[in-house]
């Protein structure tokens, strides 16, 4: 098993990137571990291409190669009416042969997003994400209210299925120091497990 956990994102106005970058300072906590950041190309409601194969700045663009070489995946992107984006929707539907070969089973996996506003869907498009990586045999891992102090931080972004941001209408909220501490305990706690279950460790309480 590979020592890199995978995180994969789509991020409209950059609160979903940075989230991913926390993230990835969470796995390098853990010994022997490192992030594979990825994003995903932009979807149209057209035929025509839209994107350079190479983004101008950020992350480069997964390959579904990537998912073979890692040991645990975290996916993210902004809330879409209560959903995920299209783009990283787009590409988790081109998984069927990493599903039909179970190429994720039994791995850690883990999901993030951001939202204009407290109440913008964030539980729910969490849970949308956590729908594909159930059906790729995924081990779902998330928050809690003990080790993450959840119940007595959390005032802002931050939920038991996944790190989050409340970027505001206008996607300039800063981030609160809870909820990047918050990213980083999911890329914590995801590169531990994986760690964990590749020396066959109990995985922590």
């Amino acid at each position: 098993m590979s020592d890199n956990i995978l995180i994969i994102y789509y991020s409209r106005n950059g609160s979903t990137a940075i989230l991913a970058n926390e993230i990835a300072r969470g796995v390098a906590r853990i010994d022997g571990m490192a992030a594979r950041v990825r994003t995903v190309p932009t979807v149209s409601p057209t035929s025509e291409a839209v994107d350079e194969p190479v983004p101008s700045a950020g992350a480069p663009y997964v390959d579904p190669d990537d998912l073979e070489d890692c040991a645990g995946l975290i996916i993210g992107s902004p809330t879409r009416f209560g959903n995920m984006g299209a783009p990283l929707k787009y590409f988790i539907d081109t998984l069927s042969g990493q599903w039909l070969s179970g190429t994720l089973a039994g791995k850690p996996g883990a999901v993030f997003t951001s939202t204009g506003s407290l109440h913008g869907g964030q539980e729910t498009t969490l849970l949308s994400m956590m729908l594909p990586l159930i059906h790729h045999g995924m081990l779902i891992t998330g928050l809690t209210y003990t080790a993450d102090d959840l119940l007595a931080e959390t005032s802002s972004g931050g939920t038991p299925y996944g790190a989050s941001h409340v970027s505001g209408s206008m996607g300039d909220n800063p981030f609160t120091e809870i909820e990047k501490k918050l990213a980083r305990n999911l890329g914590a706690r995801v590169a531990d497990i994986a760690a964990r279950l590749k020396r066959g460790a109990p995985p922590a309480p």
